[in-house]
């Protein structure tokens, strides 16, 4: 003869069920939403990290461009809104920083030498320079400032 505990165990074995088909679908599209957030989320850093580093690299080319004017404390880099290499005419020092400047924005902003949209400007020099890089900035979406961007560094020389 059988314990009352055995019996009991037994009986519990028996109407003991499974999952079912519903609860495992319903757990796998639970996962699949919360990955696709995850991608998501990780796409908007991914863009907001490059928005960052442009805006990095346009504040250490207005500083590059703001230490060679030191270094040639008496010629006037004043330029207009400047968005080629080759508006800029001359032989001198002062040109030659200047070519190398906007050169050097279109390489390491922008996407090359054919880049219309990375542009330079230096305006009140010497006694209150405004230096602006100026780049555009699609890529990141409108959710990260738009696709204008322009940085504005000031110093004396």
């Amino acid at each position: 003869m059988m314990s009352r505990r055995g019996a009991g165990m037994y009986l519990g074995r028996r109407h003991a069920q499974g999952m079912g088909m519903i609860e495992v679908l319903v757990s796998v599209l639970v996962l699949a939403v919360g990955l696709l957030g995850v991608a998501a989320m990780q796409s908007l850093a991914l863009r907001g990290g490059q928005s960052s580093l442009e805006t990095s690299q346009a504040i250490m080319q207005a500083n590059s461009i703001i230490e060679a004017m030191r270094a040639n404390p008496t010629a006037n880099y004043n330029i207009g809104k400047t968005c080629s290499a080759a508006a800029i005419t001359g032989t001198d020092v002062r040109s030659q920083d200047l070519i190398a400047w906007i050169t050097t924005m279109k390489t390491t902003i922008g996407s090359g030498a054919s880049d219309t949209t990375t542009c330079g400007e230096i305006l009140g020099c010497p006694a209150n320079c405004q230096v602006r890089v100026y780049w555009d900035d699609s890529r990141t979406g409108t959710d990260q400032g738009g696709a204008a961007r322009m940085v504005e560094t000031r110093a004396r020389i």
